[in-house]
């Protein structure tokens, strides 16, 4: 029976390779994290030669929220049309109001609910929203799939798409 003085040193190599596979671990989980980007931005089109609009650009853009993603409080410098294509989410007016609606916009949408400054609302795919210049807003992800929405913008020329609330 060997002498339990005599163990020690491969018990201690044994734990410091235990805890360097588990950080090593560790580490490329939290590298994976970081590179999963919650929400995706892709503009599709844009034009700054808007006839009725001047010093406007009208832009198209998809979003998707991954599970679990979240959209900081913030606010548009013009208006945007937010149509959800697939998934529910979820929709908290901090200021102003919006109003939800289902259906094509030229032949009466049917109005499904307003949502007043301090509520929260679950926006289903087929419906939409008008968001006003600066009303103040956030959104997040609950649901397991991801979340596609279609965003029609009209903002100033060179104005960023959102701003962040502070």
């Amino acid at each position: 029976m060997s002498h339990p003085r005599a163990r020690r040193p491969l018990l201690i190599a044994a734990l410091a390779l235990v805890l360097l596979a588990a950080g090593a671990a560790a580490g490329w989980a939290l590298r994976a994290e970081r590179q999963a980007t919650p929400v995706v931005r892709e503009p599709l089109a844009q034009s700054s030669n808007v006839r009725e609009a001047k010093g406007q650009t009208l832009g198209l853009t998809r979003v998707t929220l991954k599970p679990g993603a979240k959209i900081a409080p913030h606010h548009h410098p013009g208006t945007q049309v937010s149509y959800i294509d697939r998934g529910t989410l979820t929709y908290t007016v901090l200021t102003g109001s919006v109003t939800i609606r289902k259906g094509p916009s030229d032949d009466h949408p049917r109005t499904v609910r307003k949502v007043e400054a301090g509520e929260t609302a679950r926006i289903k795919a087929g419906r939409w929203i008008v968001e006003q210049p600066n009303e103040h807003h956030q959104a997040r992800n609950a649901g397991d799939g991801p979340v596609v929405i279609y965003l029609s913008t009209l903002f100033p020329k060179g104005a960023p798409p959102s701003i962040p609330d502070e």
